[in-house]
């Protein structure tokens, strides 16, 4: 909501419901907290990646980021979500390559298709938990979103967000954009924000393009080859992917965002040139291949991950913090 970023008198007119889910939210944990609603323990170390706000701010880079610095050190890993946008007959599923978007869901599928680790999804975490240890010996788990999933205990707590945008007017749902309040920072393991630095910032995420990958033919081509085309993105802030191809010197002669998660039917998409190329993110092409025209293009990429000095504060020691973590469930 463009609302939730601007000065507007609307925040304050809605600020009473924001203050009535805060109090239901703070309700609903503190029974976790107590105990007297159950939690799962994972057999295995849990990481969540999540966010604090609404809308896209870079996840599914981070988790892909992740689960390839893990496997670097030796390390079995894999990755459960939610499933959002996915429309499965039956859950837990264990998302493959293979998997149809509409049935897994585009972030999971991408990202089995990056990594190659296993991914499973349900709404029930820990159904995904024991459904993916199942089928797979993992040292460690990494849930795909879920900071506000208190079902589910976690040892390291990633939060992403956009540098931009931040948390918008500070207020939670509706009138602004968080789930938790803003003070819920202080109690997470690292603050990952993309695109730039913020006050709230204890590494930056820089999403580097290299190339574009062709739907219908597979043919990479390096975007510098490109001078003009369309785009469209289905992502939780598309002006973030126009900007970034724009910046690598391609003439964006039409724009399209579309909502998170948007499912595409071939239709939505006659409106572009056949006569240009046309630009989307990877996560929308895991949906578009089944009817992708040959000036179709994805462009796939990579994050790179920098930590940021902080005066008179220590960084966590994130990856000590992952290797003692296994050390102990596998002593437990």
């Amino acid at each position: 909501m463009p609302f939730w970023y601007s000065h507007s008198k609307l925040a304050w007119f809605l600020l009473p419901f924001s203050f009535l889910f805060w109090l239901i939210s703070q309700f609903r944990r503190a029974l976790f907290s107590l105990g007297v609603k159950s939690s799962y323990r994972a057999p295995k170390p849990v990481v969540i990646v999540g966010n604090l706000s609404v809308g896209g701010n870079g996840k599914t880079p981070v988790v892909v980021w992740l689960v390839e610095e893990i496997k670097k050190r030796g390390l079995r890993v894999g990755v459960i979500s939610r499933g959002y946008g996915s429309h499965a007959k039956t859950y837990p599923l264990l998302v493959t390559a293979n998997t149809h978007s509409h049935e897994g869901g585009d972030e999971p599928v991408l990202i089995v298709q990056r990594t190659g680790v296993p991914v499973v999804i349900s709404p029930n975490r820990r159904q995904a938990i024991e459904l993916l240890l199942k089928h797979k010996d993992c040292d460690i788990i990494i849930s795909d979103d879920g900071l506000q999933h208190y079902q589910l205990q976690r040892d390291v707590e990633i939060v992403v967000m956009d540098a931009e945008r931040a948390l918008g007017n500070g207020f939670v749902l509706p009138a602004g954009p968080l789930r938790e309040l803003p003070s819920r920072l202080k109690t997470v393991d690292f603050v990952i924000t993309n695109s730039g630095k913020n006050q709230y910032s204890d590494a930056v995420m820089t999403l580097v393009p290299h190339y574009a990958i062709n739907l219908k033919t597979n043919e990479k081509r390096l975007l510098s080859d490109f001078q003009s085309g369309a785009a469209i993105a289905g992502i939780g802030h598309p002006p973030r992917f126009f900007t970034m191809l724009e910046k690598l010197g391609i003439k964006l002669i039409q724009t399209q965002g579309f909502q998170d998660h948007q499912h595409f039917e071939r239709a939505q998409l006659e409106q572009f040139s056949q006569n240009q190329p046309l630009f989307m993110t990877e996560k929308d092409a895991v949906k578009c291949r089944e009817f992708a025209k040959e000036n179709w293009w994805y462009v796939p990429v990579e994050a790179e991950i920098t930590e940021v000095e902080k005066q008179g504060e220590n960084l966590p020691h994130f990856w000590t913090k992952i290797d003692e973590l296994v050390e102990r469930y596998k002593n437990a």
